[in-house]
This record gives structure tokens, sequence and C-alpha cells, in this order.
């Protein structure tokens, strides 16, 4: 399989490498905020840390580049932490476990069993061997690592106006190489609560189990139009039509873990009245078949296992599992519509990511996207409106804005030009349905010329996650390129 130590360029997947050894899954970023300072402090240079935790790292310009703009290279230090069910893994405490593989479309890598955390571990490794290197002619360069972008963007909305000096940022959270990113989607999340009332359980009712498991899960900006299910709206859909056919009576319903993660896997605990067991098998084994011949072009590996538990004392009211079961299935989930500006661009959509019951309550956690704030509002309304009817209470939170595209980059149109020099064909431009931080960096930084880029990272925020290697060396000549060429601070697209 082969080791990461072998890849080129060395310097950077060197980086990657000790990145994946020190844990650093959203909001726990500590241990890879302390290596990174420490890092750079061996290497002589200057980093600070803001309030919210932020790091801030500067290298002065090479030899006869001191009349150069700056340029600021940004990643985000924090990962999604998803992993099989199978997998015994500690987020918190344990190593990724990075390999090589190699595939009939090129050599990768991924992780053992879990997310890879080149979503934007590759970036971050990038912008560190940048300030390693000794051969790369740059002007002043500053690192902006960013915290807690996968779960909140508070690094983003905590960064002050006047910390940073250059007036160029290259964002490297990109994950198509041969594409040049100029915009991205806004966000919001939703949180639906029911209350929940419960009733002594029947007679000669059973308890059961209920879990779907095998999905491939996935990054609900980039993955959205893919095709891919969701754990949480194909298992409600059977448990109410078992609700009508079975009279079946919920005691617990959860499922998926991020808000911003495809749910590959959903469970649920219920009784049922003993001569319903076998018909509620067979509609089982029906329904498996079922989404299994309909899925089979993207899903693979679906699998709902039935067992039995112990006994329970109490259920869900008949009232209050219509409520939620009726809401769930109704709320919208997936692309919601596409983008009329730009062909093959998702404008708005939405990921029904967490369902979980937690005592007497149980909630929903959906993530809005969308290209324009007409659009997270038209969804925000449907959404909102589907679970006031269900009687839940829903709150919304964490908005943050779209990056609106600027057809007049100074800096796009340096990355286009030099990609066409490098490899002798225009990239695409295009603006990604995900929630990139440069949207918020606008605010206290207005002046910012902003591009992103990255390589080919497929399936992020899934233990599916993978990075071609090949695409790697392109990005990390196309970055050393585009900052050779950095303009004078005289330069009139200033």
């Amino acid at each position: 399989m082969g080791t990461l130590s072998q890849l080129k360029p060395a310097c950077l997947w060197q980086l990657f490498e000790k990145i994946c050894s020190i844990p650093h899954p959203s909001k726990h970023e500590q241990k890879i905020s302390l290596w990174i300072q420490s890092w750079a402090n061996e290497l002589g240079l200057s980093v600070k840390e803001d309030a919210v935790g932020n790091l801030l790292i500067k290298k002065p310009a090479t030899r006869d580049m001191e009349d150069r703009q700056g340029i600021i290279l940004q990643a985000h230090m924090d990962m999604v932490p998803q992993k099989n069910n199978d997998t015994d893994h500690n987020f918190q405490t344990d190593p990724i476990r990075p390999y090589i593989t190699n595939e009939s479309n090129g050599d990768w890598v991924t992780a053992d069993g879990t997310t890879l955390g080149a979503d934007n571990g590759i970036g971050l490794a990038s912008a560190l061997a940048v300030l390693a290197s000794d051969d790369i002619p740059h002007g002043p360069i500053e690192v902006l690592v960013t915290i807690d972008e996968e779960a909140g963007m508070s690094g983003a909305f905590g960064l002050e106006a006047g910390w940073l000096s250059g007036d160029i940022l290259i964002n490297t959270d990109s994950e198509q190489e041969g594409e040049v990113y100029m915009g991205c989607a806004g966000g919001i999340d939703g949180s639906a609560t029911f209350d929940l009332i419960f009733e002594d359980v029947p007679t000669n009712y059973q308890a059961f189990n209920l879990s779907l498991s095998g999905l491939k899960g996935g990054h609900s900006g980039v993955d959205i139009h893919t095709g891919r299910a969701n754990a949480n709206k194909l298992l409600v859909r059977f448990l109410l039509n078992a609700h009508h056919q079975f009279d079946i009576r919920l005691t617990e319903l959860n499922g998926g873990s991020l808000r911003n993660a495809i749910p590959r896997e959903a469970n649920a605990s219920f009784v049922v009245a003993k001569d319903k067991i076998e018909p509620l098998k067979a509609s089982l084994a029906q329904y498996l078949l079922t989404i299994k011949a309909n899925l089979s072009a993207v899903q693979t590996d679906i699998d709902m296992l039935l067992i039995s538990p112990e006994d329970f004392d109490k259920c869900w009211s008949n009232v209050t599992q219509s409520n939620v079961l009726r809401a769930l299935n109704a709320c919208p989930n997936g692309v919601i519509r596409m983008s009329d500006d730009i062909e093959g661009i998702v404008e708005s959509s939405l990921n029904l990511g967490v369902i979980h019951t937690r005592g007497k309550k149980f909630n929903a956690l959906v993530l809005i996207r969308s290209l324009h704030d007409d659009g997270l509002a038209e969804t925000q309304c449907s959404v909102q409106s589907v679970f006031e009817l269900a009687g839940a209470d829903i709150q919304f939170s964490g908005a943050y804005p779209g990056w609106k595209p600027d057809t007049n980059s100074a800096i796009m149109k340096s990355v286009c030009n030099t990609y066409q020099e490098l490899f002798g064909k225009v990239p695409a431009v295009m603006v990604i349905h995900a929630g990139l931080e440069c949207g918020l960096f606008k605010k206290p930084y207005p002046h910012w010329d902003m591009v992103s880029i990255g390589p080919t990272i497929k399936f992020p925020h899934s233990p599916d996650e993978k990075i071609d290697i090949a695409s790697v060396a392109k990005y990390w000549q196309l970055l050393t390129a585009v900052l050779a060429k950095s303009p004078t601070i005289n330069d009139s697209n200033k």
C-alpha cells in the first residue's frame, strides 16, 4: 500500500502525515494548534493566536520580492469526525491512519475506516510547506489558520479587522483540481424540537430495534446532488408506513451525527403487537429490496437489521409519533433548486442531518444552503412551516453569508492565466455549493481580493474520503507559481 513519505512534493505530504497523527476534530483543535505554534517557533517565524483561537504566521518576502503585495494563504485546522460503524476510533485521542490505494482511475490516499481530513488538512499542509521552504520565490506571506470551520465557522466569525495586513487571500479549501472558485453558498442551521408524550406500552406488544446502515453519506454541500441517500429519510419513510399499517409505537429515534454530513446510519426502537410481527418483517424485507433496487447505482451496501431487545415500559403516544414522523417525512431534503445562472451548480439545498431523542425531547437538525439570500429565506420558510404545523418549536441560528463572485478579480485572473501556462488548458471558473469562510472574511476585510483552489478530494465528510495524489502535485505547482508571480505593490490591478 505504500507510505505517504514516498510521495511528492515530499514536504507537503510529510506535513500532511504529521497533521493526520494529531487528533483535530471540530471543537477539539487544541493539540493541532499547539503543534502548529511550536513548529512555527522552531522555524523562527512570527506566530500569534487571536481571542477565538485562530493562528496567524508571518514569513518575510524572499530576496528581490520585497516590493510584492502581501498574500494570505488560508486553511482551517479542524476536520469532520466520521467513522464506519464497525471502526473503533476516538477522534479526540486517536490518530487518523492514512494509506495509499491504487485504483483504476489513479492513485489515492484514503484512511482506515474514518474520514481522512484532507478537507482541509491538505490545504493546511500546503500553506505550512510554503512557510518551511527556502526555494519558493514569494512576497510577504501570511498564513491564516482558522478554527471550527466544519461546525459553525466560529473562527471566521471571530476574525478581527486589522489583524492581517495582506491584500490578497488564497483559500485552500476547494476540492477539485482544474477548477478555480470565486464564490460559494451561504447557509443557516435549523433546530426543531418536539415535546414527547409517553404512554404505557400496550399489553401483548414486543420490543424491537431497527437499524439502517451501509449508506455512503458525504458532504452535504458538494455531494448533495449525487443521489446519495439520507439514512434519516429512508428510515422515517418505513416507520411512517409501519405506523399506519402495523400500529408500531416508537420509544426512540436517532440518526446522523453532523448537520453538514449526509446521514449514513439511523436507528429506531419501537414496540408492535405480537400478532403483527411477521407481517412487519415481511414488509421490512420488501422495503429493503425496493430501496436497494432504486438506489443500486449509488448505494451498494444498504442493510436494515431488526433485533428484539429487552422490553420497554413506555412508548410515544400516537399523536406524538404521528407529528414527528409526518414532519420528518415532509421535511425538504436534498437539492431544492439548480442555479439558473451557472450550469450544473446547485442553487439551494437542505440536509436533514441529525435526528435524536433525549429524554422527553426529540430534536431534528437541518442545514440549509443557497447561493442567494432569497433562496435561504424561501427554504427556511418551508422548513419552518412543516415543523410548526406538526407542533414543534423551530429555531434558526449560525447564518453565514455566501461569497459573492467578483468577475473582475485580479487574483482569479492570475490563477487562471498561470494554470493555462502550466498545463495548457483553461481552468473552469466556478462557484461552489458549500460554505467557504471567504464570505465571512469580507466583513472585517472588505478590500480582500480572494480566490479558492485545491486538489481533487472525493467524498469529504464521509469514511470514503480520498485525495487524488496526482492532483496534489498539480495543485502545489500552481500554488507556488502563483506566489512567484504575485503583483507588485504599485500594480494597477491591486
